[in-house]
């Protein structure tokens, strides 16, 4: 500590004042090559994901060097400083445990590559775009254009789901008819409404599968297939066009149906049916 104080007192003095300058001028310096390297490297060739990663090892570590040949210049004991550093690493390790935990993460995340850069993944309840994979965290964009962190630990600790590993996605439609509906009527229905759309794929083919008696209806599932890039046109566009082919056929889409039992020892309930004046006044 004596030490430390002597040097401090000493860079104080006006007679240091060209050492300063010195130190200073290898700070600006210093910056200024990691700012131009950062931007300059020629790594178009790297994946984005990688790019990222090497730029920064890059910014920190010339960053580190200037501030150690400044502090040199300054006449700074490095050995000093570093067994100082050693002993705050120790405490600040007990500290960190949690960001230690983030970090191994991270490591294993950029080495399993689950995702990159510009996918679109899901964790939990939260739904965004990849924007950066960092050695604590991962930061996504939501569709409504919000900024959210997660953890590499909770992130490797959760199920993730890549939305956009593979080119091509499928949409399950859940649709009900009306029981008085011919099924293979249906069927043809609905695979002329996917032959008719130009987004829908024929390859995989559009599959129709009865999903079993429902409470007020039949229950039918009609997967279909896209581009990644087009599956939420397909969303949009197959549901109208299915509406409006069953409309256009007379194919009923039924509304939940409830029949009210009052046992057989009961008498029915009374129902009279009012006629439009009786309404109106009422």
């Amino acid at each position: 500590m004596d030490e430390l104080m002597k040097t401090l007192t000493d860079i104080a003095l006006p007679g240091q004042i060209r050492t300063i300058a010195q130190a200073i001028i290898i700070l600006v310096f210093g910056f200024l090559v990691a700012g131009i390297l950062n931007q300059r490297l020629p790594l178009r060739r790297l994946h984005p994901q990688h790019q990222l990663v090497v730029r920064r090892a890059v910014k920190y570590v010339i960053i580190g060097v200037t501030v150690s040949l400044s502090l040199r210049a300054l006449g700074v004991s490095l050995g000093f400083l570093l067994g100082t550093a050693g002993i705050l690493t120790v405490a600040i390790g007990f500290a960190a445990q949690t960001s230690a935990s983030n970090l191994i993460s991270g490591i294993f995340l950029m080495a399993e590559r689950p995702f990159v850069i510009g996918d679109v993944i899901k964790v939990t309840d939260t739904t965004g775009e990849v924007v950066s994979i960092d050695l604590l965290s991962v930061r996504l964009r939501t569709f409504d254009n919000l900024l959210v962190r997660i953890p590499n630990e909770a992130m490797l600790k959760s199920n993730v789901t890549n939305l956009t590993h593979y080119p091509v996605r499928r949409l399950d439609m859940k649709i009900g008819v009306a029981y008085k509906e011919d099924v293979a009527r249906v069927r043809a229905t609905l695979e002329s409404v996917a032959e008719n759309n130009p987004i829908c794929l024929q390859e995989p083919r559009p599959v129709t599968i009865f999903l079993g008696y429902g409470e007020s209806s039949l229950d039918l599932q009609f997967s279909v297939w896209s581009t990644r890039e087009n599956y939420l046109k397909l969303r949009n566009s197959m549901h109208e066009s299915v509406k409006a082919s069953f409309d256009e056929k007379g194919i009923e889409i039924p509304f939940p149906h409830r029949t009210i039992y009052t046992g057989s020892a009961t008498s029915a309930f009374p129902v009279r049916v009012a006629d439009a004046g009786e309404r109106e006044e009422s």
